[in-house]
């Protein structure tokens, strides 16, 4: 004996399909909530007016052929380490911030020191995970920002 399909069959196969779609945007729009943090930035317009300043200054930096590295050593410290044909950050003021990528864990201000070997090294440490760290390199009249993704 065969069961007939009905109305009410229908309707239970539909109620099901779109509570199963509802449940899925309903997680979905809540991980995309909870995990990103804000905006790149607050006002794109506003930051469309620097552009031209700031591709200048990127110009501007290019010029001066300065080459450093940012990375964490063994106990989480971040470091500059120079690179190129004459690698040298003799006479450099460094100072940075460290900014979680999502703004989960309030920003973290570096103080960068030279050591021994000629490199800079920061006296705070980063908490374990992703770290996104700005830092700005002066020397006289001549500065180099330079941003890298620490893990």
């Amino acid at each position: 004996m065969t069961r007939r399909f009905t109305g009410y069959h229908m309707t239970a196969i539909l109620v099901g399909f779109f509570a199963i779609v509802v449940a899925v945007n309903v997680l979905m729009a809540n991980y995309a909530i909870s995990t990103f943090g804000g905006t790149v930035v607050d006002n794109s317009y506003v930051a469309s007016q620097d552009f031209n300043h700031w591709l200048q200054a990127a110009r501007a930096q290019d010029a001066l052929g300065w080459s450093a590295t940012i990375s964490l050593d063994g106990q989480r410290h971040p470091e500059l380490r120079a690179k190129g044909n004459k690698p040298t950050l003799a006479g450099i003021t460094a100072t940075g911030i460290a900014e979680h990528p999502v703004g989960r864990a309030p920003d973290i201000a570096l103080t960068f020191v030279a050591d021994s070997s000629g490199m800079l090294r920061a006296t705070q440490t980063l908490p374990a995970g992703r770290w996104n760290v700005r830092v700005a390199l002066v020397r006289g009249a001549d500065t180099v920002r330079l941003l890298d993704h620490l893990q």
